[in-house]
């Protein structure tokens, strides 16, 4: 998850966590620990495509802020042999 680019976006449409947080109908504090990935806390499919819609994120934004570990990950790897 990359919060940073999560924030960046809030902030470009004038937003704030609680105006997230309220868009999804969730609590302040559950919102934090999905971005936060706490204690495996994660954003579910259904609250991806409402973010991605509610700022109109492309694709390719949306794999940047919900998927970043994994292509991190996978980059760091190295090149393939």
């Amino acid at each position: 998850m990359n919060k940073r680019k999560l924030n960046a976006v809030m902030q470009l449409h004038g937003e704030s966590q609680q105006n997230l947080a309220d868009f999804l109908e969730m609590s302040l504090s559950r919102l934090n620990a999905k971005i936060n990935e706490y204690r495996g806390a994660q954003f579910r499919q259904n609250e991806i495509a409402a973010i991605q819609e509610h700022y109109s994120l492309t694709a390719e934004e949306v794999n940047e802020i919900f998927f970043a570990s994994l292509v991190s990950q996978k980059d760091s790897n190295g090149p393939a042999a």
